[in-house]
């Protein structure tokens, strides 16, 4: 059996763990590095919560009777979730390249204060949420949300291949 055939028939495992290392590296940058995330990055994580519940869904059917059949529509679907992150992603490094304006909302929402910030903010001092359109960080010359789009990308292609996979098998 091939890697590629074994990853493709444990693909809802595979997806499952891809989109809690995704959340767990997002909230590492954030509680470790202090990078706050801004309004597009959190729709980002939106897309890998809800492909963590449906990997977790198909994983949980897969001990029902007949729930071979169902197998390909859960990969299928993850297919169309992952697809709609890496829209998220290319739209957002997009935005961060200058190549078309980000959301005018675009601000830093739902995310904790520190104390320090609280007195600062209280204090008078101008406290600037996180700008859609600017990068806080880079590797390689791609920001986290180019990163998010080529893993997105991937994702996607893979559960496109397990859903052709799982819909030939008999």
């Amino acid at each position: 059996m091939s890697l590629i055939r074994a990853v493709l028939d444990r693909w809802a495992f595979w997806a499952l763990g891809s989109s809690a290392l995704m959340l767990a590296a997002a909230h590492a940058f954030e509680t470790f590095g202090g990078y706050a995330p801004c309004t597009l990055c959190l729709r980002a994580r939106e897309v890998y919560w809800v492909a963590g519940a449906v990997a977790l869904a198909a994983i949980l059917v897969r001990k029902l009777p007949r729930a071979a059949r169902w197998r390909w529509t859960f990969d299928a679907a993850l297919a169309l979730i992952f697809a709609v992150g890496v829209g998220v992603a290319v739209y957002h490094s997009g935005a961060e390249w200058k190549w078309w304006p980000g959301p005018t909302t675009c601000s830093s929402t739902g995310a904790s204060v520190s104390t320090q910030a609280m007195a600062d903010l209280l204090g008078g001092a101008k406290i600037r949420p996180p700008a859609c359109d600017e990068a806080a960080w880079r590797f390689l010359g791609l920001s986290m949300a180019g990163w998010n789009a080529l893993i997105s990308l991937k994702l996607t292609a893979y559960s496109a291949l397990a859903a052709i996979h799982d819909r030939r098998r008999p």
